[in-house]
């Protein structure tokens, strides 16, 4: 076999090789001694058929598999003798062409040539991480924290009294309704007994806002427009009309924080109830401290440790990532010139962060590794669990489907294992810790956020 580099540039090599034809059938040979006593073949005993016979019933078929194991050895014979770490699969074009030229190759006449193009991790150098400045902002659960916290459960538990006269905006009706399209009745447009608080926004827009004014026993035709982006297509954009009829309307009832309150909510008393409030801020907080330590970790190790990304994987990262950002764009029907910036240069800036990502999860993979970070069965279990919590009543289905599918899985475990690096490195670092406001900490930057950042939103 003859190897020759063709190219070495950056982290693209690409090298021509040679398999002589005399190499490819030995090879076959050898594959086809090993089936012979495997083989039926009319007239004649197993083990006894001759190699020609043999070569001209399976011959073709035993040389192509032998050339696809002849291409991945010789691969895997550069990629050993180099000591590379692939980033992509190698690419391998066969130097004969056309069809004619390949079948010589496939019938034994003509040797094995062909071109592979191989994409090659980066060698990765560590700084030293005691010298890293880490900063983690740190902050305490106040009492005005805890007493916000126990005004949106008191909200969230709103109680209601009956109340004489119309409806205003904040009150709840009990409505039934029936709605119709150009008179026919459409399914899940109807309900008896529908609690509803005005203001909520949580029917169709407009809906609410023609209960104002009702009293109990009004009875009254009200119009909307699905939205465009309605959820149901048959419903989208279109016009309906509900038959409403008031049963009840209540306002809301003055709630006392007390005892008694905590009690409903499922806590032994008030004092219990602040104690258990106040734990569930401090952890909020942790998380959130955790979160921006993390990003002041990663700032850091991307100024420090600069090498080449391997191109394929930036492209592919950019492809996620500018997907993202054009859905979202449109989900929120807005422009890049409305986001104070243009396509061309919000490109640039998702090529930065496409780039960033991969050389911080490269650099992250590789440490995690050298160090034997491993994420344990129980780990991986637990966050499954939580994960499965999310969806309730349907917690074996989402099980199911994570244990079933090891790209889900790998879904599951990667930020596991990513956090654990994370966690080892700020071992390591020089971290100072920083007291600040609920505000500040809360503030939001591109690691809080949900969706990708653009323009006049996005933190630089």
């Amino acid at each position: 076999m003859q190897v020759k580099e063709t190219l070495s540039e950056g982290l693209k090599r690409e090298y021509e090789v040679v398999v002589p034809a005399a190499d490819l059938d030995q090879r076959v040979n050898a594959k086809l001694d090993e089936i012979k006593g495997r083989v039926n073949i009319a007239g004649f005993r197993p083990g006894k058929v001759p190699m020609s016979h043999l070569k001209r019933v399976y011959g073709k078929s035993v040389m192509s598999e032998v050339i696809q194991q002849t291409v991945n050895d010789a691969n895997q014979k550069i990629v050993d003798d180099g000591n590379f770490k692939l980033a992509m699969e190698p690419k391998v074009t066969l130097a004969a062409e056309d069809e004619a030229s390949v079948k010589q190759i496939v019938e034994g006449k003509s040797d094995l040539a062909y071109k592979v193009a191989m994409e090659i991790l980066p060698k990765i150098e560590f700084p030293d991480f005691k010298k890293i400045k880490v900063t983690r902002p740190t902050t305490a659960a106040s009492d005005a924290d805890v007493e916000q916290a126990l005004q949106k459960i008191a909200e969230a538990n709103q109680q209601y009294e009956s109340k004489e006269g119309k409806a205003e905006t904040g009150d709840q009706v009990t409505i039934d309704f029936k709605g119709s399209i150009d008179g026919v009745p459409f399914d899940g447009g109807a309900a008896e007994d529908a609690p509803l608080v005005l203001g909520s926004n949580t029917f169709i827009p407009g809906f609410e806002d023609q209960l104002v004014g009702v009293a109990v026993g009004d009875k009254k035709d009200i119009t909307v427009k699905f939205p465009e982006d309605y959820g149901a297509d048959h419903l989208a954009g279109k016009d309906a009309v509900f038959a409403i009829n008031v049963k009840k309307v209540e306002k809301p009832k003055k709630t006392e924080i007390d005892d008694e309150f905590a009690k409903g909510v499922g806590a032994e008393n008030l004092a219990k109830l602040k104690e258990q409030v106040r734990e569930r801020i401090e952890r909020d907080f942790k998380q959130v401290s955790r979160a921006k330590a993390k990003r002041s970790l990663l700032d850091a190790l991307d100024e420090t440790m600069k090498f080449e990304a391997p191109p394929s994987l930036v492209e592919q990262e950019f492809d996620t990532v500018w997907k993202a950002v054009n859905n979202d764009l449109q989900r929120r029907n807005t422009t890049w010139a409305e986001e104070e910036t243009s396509e061309d240069e919000a490109k640039v800036e998702y090529q930065r962060i496409a780039d960033r990502r991969v050389r911080l999860g490269l650099a992250i993979a590789e440490l995690g590794e050298k160090n034997n970070i491993q994420v344990s069965e129980d780990e991986l279990t637990r966050a499954l669990v939580e994960q499965a919590r999310q969806f309730p009543g349907q917690e074996q289905q989402v099980w199911d489907h994570f244990r079933k599918n090891p790209q889900a899985m790998a879904g599951i475990r990667a930020p596991l294992f990513e956090d654990k690096v994370i966690d080892f490195i700020l071992e390591l670092a020089d971290v100072t810790e920083k007291p600040v406001t609920r505000d500040e900490l809360l503030a939001d930057d591109e690691e809080t956020t949900s969706r990708p950042q653009i323009g006049k939103n996005k933190k630089k």
